[in-house]
C-alpha cells in the first residue's frame, strides 16, 4: 500500500540537528516558492504512525504523488522542493518537535521572503471526525502545541488543512489518542485520506480551498 511507502520515506530520512545553523543559505535551491506547505509531527520512527503525525504523512504523499525533489536537511527540519500544478511549493517537516515547530517554519519564511498568507499548515484535528478534511484561514489553536508554536512564530492568518482524527470522549483520554498509532484497522480509510489530499491539492495550490474540500470529500465517498 502506498501509504507504506510513505511511511518508509518518513523513517528513513537521517535526523536532524535543530540547534544553532543548519546551513540553508548553502543549500541549493532551484527556484524560489510561491507557496511554503508545512506538515506538523515529531520525527523519529517511534512516533511515525502516531495520529499526531499525519501532518507529516499529508505531506509525504503529496511529494510522492507530485513528484518532488528529495528532502533536504534545512530550516531545522526536511524540506522539499516541487511544483504542483504551475505553482511552486516547498514542503517542509519541522524536526524541532511539534512543540517548537513555528521556529522551522519561521526559518523558511525568512529564507524565501514569504508572508504568513504564503503558508499552508497540514494538522491532525480532534474536533474533526475521523479522516474528514477541511480548511480555514486563521482561528483558535484548540490547545493544539504545534499549532500554538507556529502562531506564535509566524502570525495567525496562515490556513490549516485540518486532518480529522476524532475526539476519544472524555479528556482524560486525549492525550493517548493523539500520541497513539493508528489501529491497523485504520490504515486503508487512512490511506485513502491521504491519496484524496494528494490527489487534489491542486486546488488548494490555486487557493480554491472550497473545491478542494469538495474533491477530497466526493474521493472519500466512492471510496
Amino acid at each position: 500500500m502506498a501509504l507504506f511507502r510513505w511511511i518508509a520515506d518518513l523513517i528513513g530520512v537521517p535526523p536532524v540537528k535543530v540547534h544553532g545553523q543548519t546551513g540553508e543559505a548553502a543549500t541549493h535551491w532551484d527556484f524560489e516558492p510561491v507557496q511554503i506547505w508545512v506538515g506538523l509531527g515529531n520525527p523519529g520512527a517511534q512516533y511515525a504512525m502516531h495520529r499526531h503525525n499525519v501532518g507529516f504523512m499529508a505531506v509525504d504523499a503529496i511529494a510522492a504523488t507530485h513528484g518532488f525533489e528529495p528532502p533536504k536537511k534545512a530550516f531545522q527540519g526536511w524540506a522539499q522542493q516541487g511544483r504542483i500544478g504551475t505553482t511552486r511549493v516547498l514542503l517542509l517537516k519541522p524536526a524541532t518537535f511539534m512543540n517548537d515547530s513555528g521556529r522551522s517554519v519561521r526559518a523558511a519564511m525568512d529564507f524565501f521572503k514569504r508572508d504568513v498568507g504564503d503558508v499552508t499548515v497540514f494538522h491532525d484535528e480532534l474536533d474533526l471526525a475521523p479522516f474528514r478534511v477541511k480548511v480555514k484561514v486563521g482561528g483558535g489553536t484548540a490547545g493544539h502545541n504545534g499549532l500554538r508554536s507556529t502562531e506564535a512564530h509566524i502570525g495567525n492568518a496562515f490556513r490549516r488543512v485540518r486532518l480529522g482524527i476524532g475526539h476519544p470522549g472524555h479528556k482524560d483520554r486525549v492525550t493517548g489518542h493523539v500520541l497513539g498509532n493508528y489501529a491497523k484497522a485504520e490504515t486503508d480509510r487512512l490511506a485513502d485520506m491521504l491519496g484524496a489530499v494528494a490527489a487534489e491539492a491542486e486546488w488548494l495550490a490555486k487557493g480554491d480551498d472550497a473545491r478542494f474540500m469538495s474533491e477530497v470529500a466526493l474521493r472519500l465517498q466512492q471510496d
